[in-house]
């Protein structure tokens, strides 16, 4: 198998710290390209050093100057911001992009991958939520591909090789619940920020983690997998599985449900995704059924976790809309780690979002863009007034 060359686009996050530990757990199979950091400069310095890429992407000229003065690779090109993400993302080197950057600021480092017409490993969600009508025609003009990092993407991609789309009865999107799922809905304006930052399962940023205490993070998914799959929000359907086991399945429509098991770890999607289409050898997310012993299932509860509904509410509502309550989110999300409003305000302010959004049911870049920037504004303004 020859090498592969890789950009790695948030290599200092959770994610891009599991890549980098697939690459050296593979040696000769891969070549660092690029990597890229917000603020991280003492994380991305050692890097540097260890993995030697060609170029680096910071937040800002201060970030950039930090790592300088630090001298991790004399010579090394640095850029700063977007344009540096999208430079980093369009090295004619690149064989694969892997976007692990948080939130809807990966939207145009993906899209800048696939118009590159290279294979983008994505772990960020936001891209397709925020800006998945104009996926489709770009991978058609370039080829390229969108290969699914997220678990629960990973597992469905890989259910599906036993059928066709068009086989499919529904997609069985699981969801561990998160830290609240037994808490009584009565006390949910009460959670702190710490309570919501303790996930039972996975070891995640901040965003993300709060992402999975409200479940949004469940239903941003859903409405990425309308993208991926190209099937409709009424064919994907959430259900409840605390073992997290179990990373998501697929029913067709002869009855039969196929699913992917494994441990909770993230290396093992990861590899999949890297060495596509082929498998190698190793232990990451090896599962003992036997001590494992049960694996269960609940349905969702819509009342306690109103994300759900308002994800499933926006992907009905496609166009625009999945762009503005992905927004709002972030906007909500923000303000809560930083204690300017309660847990519950979360999903209140992002359904006000939604019902006042005017829906671009065929939308451009620009409108996406536009609409992106016009919901923070306006959820910005919302916190600002309590």
């Amino acid at each position: 198998m020859n090498s592969k060359t890789i950009t790695i686009l948030g290599s200092t996050g959770s994610i891009g710290r599991a890549t980098l530990d697939v690459v050296v757990n593979h040696p000769g199979q891969f070549e660092i390209l690029a990597l890229s950091a917000g603020r991280n400069m003492e994380l991305l310095a050692e890097q540097i050093k260890r993995f030697r890429p060609k170029f680096v992407v910071v937040y800002s000229e201060k970030e950039a100057d930090i790592l300088r003065e630090m001298n991790p690779l004399p010579g090394l090109e640095i850029g700063c911001g977007q344009e540096g993400l999208k430079q980093a993302a369009t090295l004619p080197e690149n064989d694969i992009v892997l976007n692990a950057l948080v939130g809807a600021a990966g939207l145009m480092a993906s899209l800048e991958t696939i118009r590159a017409g290279k294979n983008l490993a994505l772990a960020n969600k936001e891209s397709l939520v925020v800006g998945g009508p104009l996926f489709e025609a770009e991978m058609a003009k370039t080829g390229a591909k969108i290969l699914p990092v997220d678990s629960e993407h990973s597992a469905i991609w890989q259910c599906l090789n036993a059928g066709k789309t068009s086989e499919v009865r529904q997609i069985l999107l699981t969801a561990s619940g998160g830290p609240f799922r037994e808490r009584e809905a009565s006390t949910f304006k009460d959670i702190s920020r710490e309570e919501a930052l303790n996930h039972p399962t996975w070891k995640m940023g901040p965003k993300i983690t709060i992402d999975s205490a409200t479940m949004m993070n469940k239903g941003l998914e859903l409405i990425e997998a309308v993208w991926l799959f190209s099937l409709p929000p009424e064919q994907i359907k959430i259900v409840i599985h605390p073992q997290s086991i179990v990373h998501s399945m697929v029913e067709f429509v002869d009855s039969s449900i196929i699913a992917q098991l494994s441990n909770p770890d993230m290396k093992l999607p990861i590899a999949y995704a890297l060495f596509w289409p082929d498998r190698l050898p190793s232990d990451n997310g090896k599962a003992d059924l036997a001590t494992i012993g049960q694996l269960n299932f609940y349905e969702p509860d819509d009342c306690k976790f109103p994300a759900l509904k308002l994800a499933r509410q926006a992907a009905d509502m496609g166009g625009t809309a999945p762009a503005a309550l992905n927004a709002a989110n972030e906007v909500a999300v923000e303000h809560f780690l930083n204690g300017r409003i309660g847990f519950t305000r979360i999903t209140e302010l992002i359904e006000k979002i939604l019902v006042k959004h005017n829906v671009i049911v065929t939308p451009s870049l620009d409108d996406i863009l536009n609409c992106d920037r016009e919901t923070r504004r306006q959820a910005a303004g919302m916190i600002g007034k309590e």
